[in-house]
């Protein structure tokens, strides 16, 4: 479950960003994925739980938006949506492609309170 270790990963950003910025509790985190991490979000949820448990995101709510895969050909510089299982230009039928979007997990923003 690579759930997990994104979820490790995460709440080590989330404590750093407390450290620096004096919070004292994270209510929510919002986070997007993109589909070619194959995240499954109930997965992430159960173990962002168990992670955050004791810390200052214990509690937190986990928002987790999915990036669809986008692609650029390199043959005739098309943008298009592609698949998983799929990377085939639509226009010149080439599978020279650069993935641009749907690659990523980047934590896109957070409610927090910080201490008086």
């Amino acid at each position: 479950m690579h759930e997990m270790s994104i979820a490790v990963e995460l709440l080590r950003q989330l404590e750093e960003l407390a450290d620096d910025r004096n919070l004292v509790k994270i209510e929510e985190v919002a986070v997007a994925a993109g589909k070619m991490r194959q995240v499954v979000p109930e997965a992430l949820t159960v173990a962002f739980e168990a992670v955050a448990y004791g810390t200052v995101a214990e509690g937190a709510k986990l928002c987790i938006e999915t990036v669809e895969i986008e692609a650029n050909c390199r043959s005739c510089d098309l943008t298009f949506p592609a698949s998983i299982d799929s990377y085939i230009c639509p226009e010149c039928n080439q599978a020279d492609v650069d993935i641009i979007k749907g690659n990523e997990i980047i934590l896109s923003s957070l409610t927090c309170r910080q201490a008086e």
